[in-house]
């Protein structure tokens, strides 16, 4: 319990001063015109109250991530309260908050237009493309998923599991295109922040049972925490380094935030509220974080990391609804299902969105006609729909989505962190190296060490040799970083 009251404290503290520090090193003006007006086109850039931008910008980063991902950390021991905590202050939200503070400079550029500017034109190119692979990828994966879930709360009610599924599909489909091609604020800006609250509110609920029941938590000075801290995945032990940094992303860092923050970029009315709209989301989704992966931690001591009746681990979903269910009643079950059902579908659409305003920026073909959204929309839905067809035939399909998803979207990161320490080495901003060059070197040993120690869809090297290649890649990028 003292672990997670220090951890708690640590990422509140974290925003009003290391917040305050970057925004300070970073210059908001309150005095520079925002992209919402002076490129104001009622359908992308319009002009959003903060409260709004805060609350649309924490839903679009957070979704499910922070309540599967610090589940699935939770397995490594409070170990994973320490990535939290650090991740959070000092990569996660320093990242988020700069890359929609530098689209913000540059008119709401998209991340790779960003990323293309400072690393070069080819890179551009291929971030242009990964990135949109990258967010097609998420809109399948959050299509079959909340089907899958409401297709088994309703299949009672319809008969016919296939149809019942198959009928979310295309109903949650549905919403995404007309979500996508719709202005920001007809549909995003009236739901989103209901359902923010909703997240924020179970994440209280929970936080307030742990403190005032106060189950008994494993302390960070407990026997193994460190020296033992691996995770059983697919019937073998797995190292802490980098497994647990792969599997907490959102809840962290995550590349994946970096892709949204251009969203709100277009809509905030002012700088200096650039603070609490994206450090402070970030923040936020950390605390969420941090609460699930105590409870989880608490599950999985009382219940084991497999569950027995099957023999298989517990997922994600699995977890949050009982632990939902069983600390906060009925109201728990209803916040459970928005959580594990309706916030993916919140991924889902702005990712979708995202992934046409970036390659409208790569095309130069403006948003502002609808006939000009539907130009980029119905061949990238085509596409979306494909991927999602093939995941669901393929009795594989969905876990593959989702392997390679969490590695391509802390690979997303490494990009975005290396072009920010461009941008503020170019700018004689201070402390940069401090702020972006570390966090960036520390996620390129993550990333290429579990790439190359993966067995399955990876190289399958030797472990200690993956983590010496890691850290010399890491290097080489800060040389050529500080050259260029």
């Amino acid at each position: 319990m003292i672990s997670f009251v220090i951890a708690l404290l640590a990422l509140v503290i974290g925003y009003f001063t290391y917040g305050a520090f970057v925004s300070k090193v970073f210059g908001a003006d309150g005095s520079r015109q925002t992209p919402c007006y002076t490129h104001q086109d009622g359908v992308d850039y319009i002009p959003m109250p903060t409260w709004k931008v805060y609350m649309i910008q924490f839903l679009n980063i957070a979704g499910v991530g922070p309540i599967f991902g610090a589940i699935m950390g939770a397995q490594f021991g409070t170990a994973s309260y320490l990535w939290i905590v650090l991740g959070t202050i000092f990569a996660g939200a320093t990242h988020d908050y700069l890359a929609a503070m530098i689209s913000l400079r540059q008119d709401g550029a998209s991340l790779s237009e960003i990323i293309g500017t400072y690393l070069g034109k080819k890179i551009r190119v291929v971030m242009s493309i990964f990135m949109v692979v990258l967010l097609v990828l998420v809109g399948a994966v959050f299509t079959s998923s909340p089907a899958s879930i409401l297709g088994a709360m309703t299949k009672d009610l319809v008969g016919n599991d296939s149809l019942n599924l198959y009928g979310w599909i295309v109903v949650i489909f549905v919403y995404y295109i007309v979500a996508t091609l719709c202005p920001v604020d007809k549909i995003i800006g009236k739901i989103y922040p209901f359902f923010a609250f909703c997240l924020i509110f179970m994440a209280v609920g929970i936080g307030c049972y742990i403190l005032v029941k106060q189950p008994t938590l494993t302390e960070w000075w407990d026997d193994g925490t460190f020296v033992n801290g691996k995770w059983m995945a697919e019937g073998h032990l797995t190292h802490l380094f980098p497994m647990m940094f792969i599997s907490i992303a959102c809840g962290a860092i995550s590349g994946f935030h970096a892709t949204q923050s251009p969203l709100m970029a277009r809509c905030i009315k002012n700088e200096r509220m650039g603070r609490p709209c994206f450090y402070g989301a970030m923040v936020t989704e950390g605390i969420v974080a941090l609460v699930w992966a105590a409870a989880a931690t608490y599950f999985f001591n009382e219940h084991g990391l497999v569950n027995e009746a099957t023999g298989k681990g517990y997922d994600g979903g699995t977890v949050a609804t009982l632990i939902s269910k069983n600390w906060l009643g009925w109201l728990g079950g209803i916040l459970a299902l928005i959580g594990v059902a309706v916030a993916p579908i919140s991924s889902g659409d702005t990712a979708l969105r995202s992934a046409r305003l970036i390659i409208a920026d790569f095309l130069h073909v403006e948003q502002k006609s609808m006939r000009s959204r539907l130009l980029i929309a119905v061949p990238m839905f085509v596409v979306t729909a494909a991927i999602l067809i093939w995941s669901m035939t393929d009795k594989n399909g969905f876990g593959m989505l989702w392997r390679y998803f969490g590695w391509s979207n802390q690979l997303l990161s490494v990009f975005t962190l290396w072009a920010i320490t461009i941008y503020l080495k170019r700018n004689k901003t201070g402390f940069w190296y401090v702020m972006t060059l570390l966090p960036a070197m520390f996620m390129t040993t993550v990333c290429s060490s579990f790439i190359l120690m993966l067995e399955k869809g990876g190289l399958g090297l030797d472990y200690t040799v993956s983590i010496v290649i890691g850290v010399v890649l890491a290097c080489v990028c800060a040389g050529l970083a500080m050259k260029k």
